[in-house]
C-alpha cells in the first residue's frame, strides 16, 4: 500500500479505517470534504454519501472543490435532466487539451445525476480516476431521494413523464450495469470520460475552471477556445455536433464500434468514414434491408436514420442509454442527410 504515501493527508482516520476494511462506516458527516481514501479505494463505496462529494446528500449540495458544469450539446438520455459535477483534488489541476478530453488528475471524479420532474433523482453515475485508470460506478436513489446505493447490476424503473414537447410517455427506465459503463466509455483497453472537452464546455466554463484553480494550460485569450455547434449554427454543424456527442464515443478508431469503420467524431473529415455513401460492414435486421449508412439526399434510404428512429432492441442506435426515440435528433439528422449532395 505504498500509494497511501502519495495521498494528500486531508484523509480522515475514519476514511482510512473504511479503506482498509477494518470496520463498518456510515456516510460522512454533513459538511465533510471529498474523502480521497474512499475515492481511491480499490472497491466502490456502498453509498454515494461515503465519498463526501456532497455536504448534504439529500439536497445534493456540492462539497468544496466539487463544481457544477454543463455540456453545450448533451447526450440524449430518454429526456432525463442531467446535473453534472466535477471534483479535482486540492493541490493538483486538470490540464487543458485543444481537441481531446481534458486531462483530469488521479483522484478526480465526474458526477452525473439523472432525474425527471415527475420522479426526482433516479441514478447518479461516477467516473473516478484511480491510480490504475478510470472506473465507472452506478448508484441508484431510494424512493425518498435521501440516499443512493451502489448498483453494479443496474436497475429498472417504471416511470411516466411528459416530454418537453408535451407528450405523455410511460416506459421502463434502465440504469446501466457497471460493465455497460465500460462499453460507452471504451478507449482501446481503457475507460475514459466522454463529455468534458474544451469544444463541449466552451470558453466561459473553461475560464471559470481556470479561475477556480481546477484547470491549467488554457489559452490566455479564452476566445481562442473552440466551441462545438449549438443554437443558431449551420445545419451541418448542428448535425455533426449531435453525432459527435451521441455516437462518436463508440464510433471511433478505438471505440466499441471501431469494427464498423463508421467514425462520427467532430473532427472526422473522410466522407466514407462518416458513413456518406458507405456500405454497412454487416447486413441483417439492424440494417433494415438498406445498403447505405447515409444515402445522400435520402434519409428514408439511410441506415443511420432507420436505426435512430427505432426503439427496438438490436436495431436502435445508440444501443445503450435510451429506450425512447429522440424525435428532435432524428429530425435534425434527416434534414442534414436531405441536403447532402448526391453526386
Amino acid at each position: 500500500m505504498a500509494w497511501l504515501t502519495d495521498l494528500p493527508w486531508q484523509v480522515s482516520a475514519l476514511g482510512l479505517v473504511c479503506l482498509l476494511g477494518l470496520g463498518a462506516c456510515a456516510g460522512p458527516a454533513q459538511g465533510a470534504k471529498p474523502d480521497l481514501s474512499v475515492i481511491l479505494a480499490d472497491a466502490p463505496a456502498p453509498m454515494l454519501a461515503d465519498y463526501g462529494l456532497f455536504t448534504d446528500i439529500a439536497a445534493t449540495k456540492p462539497a468544496a472543490r466539487v463544481r457544477a458544469y454543463d455540456l453545450i450539446n448533451p447526450l440524449f438520455s430518454d429526456h432525463a435532466s442531467k446535473k453534472r459535477l466535477v471534483f479535482v483534488p486540492e493541490g493538483v489541476r486538470a490540464q487543458y487539451s485543444q481537441t481531446g478530453v481534458l486531462s483530469l488528475p488521479v483522484g478526480s471524479v465526474l458526477v452525473k445525476s439523472f432525474e425527471y420532474a415527475e420522479t426526482g433523482r433516479i441514478e447518479t453515475r461516477l467516473l473516478i480516476h484511480k491510480s490504475a485508470g478510470w472506473v465507472g460506478y452506478p448508484y441508484v436513489w431510494n424512493e425518498d431521494h435521501t440516499e443512493a446505493r451502489y448498483a453494479p447490476i443496474g436497475a429498472k424503473r417504471d416511470i411516466e413523464i411528459t416530454t418537453p414537447a408535451g407528450q405523455a410517455l410511460a416506459f421502463q427506465y434502465a440504469v446501466p450495469n457497471q460493465n455497460q459503463c465500460k462499453t460507452c466509455h471504451q478507449s482501446g483497453n481503457a475507460i475514459t470520460p466522454i463529455g468534458p472537452k474544451a469544444r463541449n464546455l466552451g470558453s466561459d466554463q473553461i475560464a471559470a475552471w481556470t479561475e477556480a484553480g481546477l484547470l491549467s494550460g488554457a489559452p490566455e485569450a479564452f476566445a481562442q477556445i473552440p466551441s462545438i455547434a449549438a443554437g443558431q449554427a449551420s445545419l451541418d454543424a448542428r448535425a455533426r455536433a449531435y453525432l459527435d456527442i451521441n455516437c462518436a464515443h463508440c464510433h471511433k478508431s478505438d471505440g466499441a464500434a471501431s469494427n464498423s469503420g463508421l467514425w462520427l467524431g467532430w473532427d472526422e473529415d473522410e466522407l466514407v468514414k462518416l458513413g456518406i455513401g458507405k456500405h454497412p460492414t454487416a447486413a441483417g435486421r439492424g440494417a433494415g434491408q438498406l445498403n447505405r449508412i447515409i444515402a445522400p439526399g435520402a434519409p428514408d434510404r439511410s441506415i443511420l436514420s432507420f436505426r435512430m428512429a427505432s426503439a427496438e432492441a438490436g436495431v436502435a442506435m445508440p444501443e445503450l442509454g435510451r429506450r425512447l426515440i429522440d424525435e428532435n435528433g432524428v429530425t435534425l439528422i434527416n434534414q442534414w442527410i436531405s441536403q447532402l449532395p448526391n453526386d
